[in-house]
């Protein structure tokens, strides 16, 4: 137990960089000794890079030199349900054990969180002792795995509170106050190092998440138009390769027209910046268009330097345009900005947008091999260089074969098959309203049966015809799935009658992406 009287003993943050005064060739890191469950409270939005809301956490920590160091941190959405709670908790512990094991570094000890926000004629006090359960069930899967808790907090209503101390009156019943926000050390030592906190998930995921608004019709009505005119020509191999390139031109031309905006300050009217050089027939071309693996692969190139930021502002404009029936369609931009935001070294924005997209598409397989990449900590530049090699390649002239090579192929395997386990039985709250992808997409649409394909004379899988909302069936072949052949996936293939559309309900809307066996995964930082 802790005795809060005391300190908790020293924890030493190791994910904190910065460039020593001195001369001298080697960097090195910032070493911010928390002692108190005040300053573990006031570390978890630095750990994560986000404030969580809705979410259940786990951090690693590994003995050092006779200190805990923090090592890798995991988070899922808490599930609305609490006879989920315990699968979750499982799920949640052992997802970051193994995933600490395989880079070689099993933790000797954990610090867990329950954060949520009061609900109506609720204080933070009730939440406390109503995540109780959830807090000791962290412990006790922990526990059972050889790991201990040392602390578990609950965070609410701008206050904490100690699940591990037992010394009564030593914590006030009304919790403590969290500090203000940037005025700790460890506050202090990441805008030393240039780090900050980029507020909640939801906030992330209302760049991502398709239109609700009026203009929503006009788009769909575009997408509606555009499709009865593309998708026969990108079926018919004959026009296939001159509806690629026209495609790849569009997004150049608007990545340019992006790159000459004028600034503008903050996310939401920077967004709103950005739609309003998009027009609606333009987002309905390359939405179909990258449908097409091949040109969704070209258009992957725009990765890096100057074209980075702007290809990632499309990309985010495109999803926020696949409404209404269009929204499985938002696989493929989704998984765009999330391999550019991984390739530019925001790890964050790409595990979001890459467990986005699988909710968008549980079957789409670059997206899954990319979250499971980023999630590894593996290297995106074995992906750079096959892409830097195929952009540098000639263009395939009208009706000539595409290059074989896709970037499912490219992706980078990881050294081991997923072991995380994924034993949840993938509870509404962490499905569809992530945690992780996560805190903002919590509407999931269960129970939609799997559509059968149809083939293209090519032996190509297109969407059928779907219908849309209010009775109006959308045109014959307006939502082609993939327009190319698909390479054996590996294990168990992904039921499609969970899939996860986000909202705006909070931190636990997706709860990362599903597994190979159609249930969330926990997002691991390592």
């Amino acid at each position: 137990m802790t005795n809060h009287s005391e300190t908790t003993g020293p924890f030493e943050n190791s994910g904190i960089p910065r460039q020593e005064p001195q001369t001298g060739p080697a960097e090195q890191a910032a070493q911010v000794t928390l002692r108190t469950p005040a300053e573990l409270a006031d570390a978890l939005p630095y750990l994560l890079g986000y404030r969580p809301e809705d979410s259940m956490v786990l951090v690693a920590l590994h003995d050092h030199a006779g200190r805990g160091r923090f090592g890798g941190r995991a988070r899922l959405g808490i599930p609305a349900h609490e006879e989920d709670w315990e699968a979750a908790a499982r799920q949640l512990a052992r997802g970051l054990v193994t995933g600490s094991e395989r880079r070689g570094t099993r933790p000797e000890r954990m610090v867990a969180y329950v954060c949520q926000e009061p609900g109506p004629g609720e204080s933070g006090r009730d939440v406390k002792r109503r995540l109780g359960r959830l807090a000791h069930l962290l412990r006790t899967e922990c526990g059972s795995l050889d790991v201990p808790v040392i602390e578990a907090l609950c965070i609410s209503d701008g206050r904490f509170w100690s699940y591990c101390c037992a010394i009564e009156g030593c914590c006030p019943e009304d919790g403590s106050p969290m500090g203000l926000p940037g005025t700790s050390v460890l506050a202090a030592a990441a805008t030393y190092a240039g780090l900050q906190v980029r507020g909640t998930l939801r906030e992330l995921h209302v760049r991502l998440q398709p239109w609700e608004t009026t203009a929503a019709l006009e788009q769909e009505i575009a997408l509606d138009t555009a499709g009865m005119t593309l998708v026969p020509r990108i079926l018919d191999e004959t026009t296939r390769q001159g509806v690629a390139q026209d495609t790849l031109d569009l997004a150049g031309r608007i990545i340019r027209r992006y790159a000459a905006a004028a600034p503008v300050s903050g996310t939401h009217p920077a967004d709103v910046r950005d739609d309003g050089l998009l027009a609606d027939d333009e987002a309905a071309m390359l939405i179909l268009g990258l449908q097409d693996r091949t040109t969704r692969d070209q258009a992957a190139a725009w990765m890096e330097g100057e074209e980075a930021g702007p290809a990632l502002r499309l990309w985010r404009a495109l999803a926020r345009r696949c409404v209404g029936p269009y929204g499985e369609h938002a696989a493929a931009p989704l998984t765009l900005a999330g391999w550019v935001a991984w390739s530019t070294g925001d790890e964050l924005e790409a595990r979001e947008a890459l467990a986005m997209a699988l909710g968008a598409d549980p079957d789409y397989l670059f997206a899954r091999l990319l979250h499971q990449a980023c999630n590894e900590g593996l290297d995106p530049e074995s992906i750079r260089r096959c892409l830097r090699a195929q952009s540098a390649g000639r263009t395939p002239a009208e009706g000539e074969a595409a290059p074989a090579v896709t970037m499912e192929h490219a992706a980078p395997a990881s050294h081991a098959a997923p072991t995380a386990p994924v034993e949840a039985p993938a509870p509404a709250s962490a499905v569809s309203a992530p945690a992780g992808t996560d805190e903002a997409a919590s509407s999931s649409r269960t129970g939609t049966h799997r559509r059968r394909r149809v083939r293209s004379a090519s032996g190509e899988d297109s969407r059928p015809a779907a219908r849309a909302t209010g009775g109006r069936r959308r045109p014959a072949d307006s939502r082609p799935r993939s327009f190319t052949s698909e390479p054996t996936r590996p294990g168990t293939r992904v039921p499609s009658a969970t899939r996860t559309r986000a909202t705006d309900t909070g931190d636990a809307a997706t709860s990362g992406a599903p597994s190979e066996s159609g249930r969330p995964e926990p997002e691991v930082d390592g």
